[in-house]
C-alpha cells in the first residue's frame, strides 16, 4: 500500500488535501481486495474530514472501523471523541477532548492545526451572532481562559467593558453592492441629452 501522498501531504501541512487522500487510498486498496484495515492511518483519517468540518464522512468513517482497532488504538477513540463534541456543539468540550489526550508525535501538528482552524471558526460564529457577549462565554466558546480569550478578541480589534464584563463584537465590513436608484439614471440620462443637444 503506497501511503507516500498521505505522507507527503502531512508533511507540507497541506491538512485540507489529506481527507480526499485517505478516501482515495481506501477506496483504492478496498477495490484490490488488499486487507488495509490493520495498518490503515484511522486516526489521521477522521481528523482530516474534522478538519475539514465535515462530520457526517467522519461519523461514516468512524461506523466503519473495526471494533477491535477502536478498542486497542486509543488515538483513534480519542479523535472521535473530539467528532463527538462537535457533533453534540459542546464548544468547550471540544477543546477539552484535544487537551484531555497526549498526542502522537506523528498527529501533533495535526491536532494543533486543526484547533488553530476551530478557533477561527468560532471566532467567525460569534462575530456573525453576537454584538456584545460576556467575556465568559467568549472564553467558553473559544477554549480559553477568561485573560486568553480577552486578549485574543482585542487582538481581532474588539473592545472590553472592564465593569460590565462584556465584550463589543467589531463586525466584519460587509462588502455590498451598490445599487443606482432609476429616477437618479433618468436624470443622469436627460442630463447628458440635454449637454449633446
Amino acid at each position: 500500500m503506497d501511503m507516500s501522498n498521505l505522507t507527503d501531504a502531512m508533511a507540507s501541512r497541506s491538512y485540507d488535501k489529506i481527507a480526499s487522500i485517505c478516501d482515495h487510498l481506501m477506496l483504492k486498496v478496498a477495490s484490490e481486495g488488499v486487507a488495509f484495515q490493520q495498518d490503515w492511518p484511522y486516526a489521521v483519517h477522521l481528523l482530516a474530514h474534522l478538519y475539514l468540518n465535515d462530520l457526517n464522512s467522519a461519523r461514516f468513517l468512524w461506523k466503519s472501523v473495526p471494533a477491535p482497532i477502536k478498542e486497542s488504538r486509543p488515538e483513534v477513540a480519542a479523535v472521535w471523541k473530539i467528532g463527538q463534541q462537535l457533533w453534540t456543539r459542546n464548544y468547550a468540550g471540544v477543546y477539552d477532548s484535544i487537551r484531555g489526550f497526549n498526542w502522537s508525535a506523528e498527529i501533533q501538528d495535526f491536532v494543533a492545526a486543526f484547533a488553530e482552524r476551530y478557533t477561527g471558526r468560532m471566532l467567525e460564529l460569534l462575530m456573525n451572532a453576537y454584538s456584545t457577549i460576556s467575556i465568559q462565554d467568549t472564553a467558553l466558546f473559544l477554549g480559553m481562559n477568561e485573560n486568553d480569550a480577552t486578549n485574543y478578541v482585542l487582538q481581532q480589534g474588539w473592545s472590553v467593558d472592564t465593569a460590565s464584563q462584556m465584550l463589543t463584537v467589531k463586525k466584519q465590513a460587509v462588502v455590498t453592492e451598490q445599487k443606482i436608484d432609476p429616477s437618479k439614471l433618468q436624470r443622469l440620462t436627460e442630463y447628458v441629452f440635454h449637454l449633446e443637444h
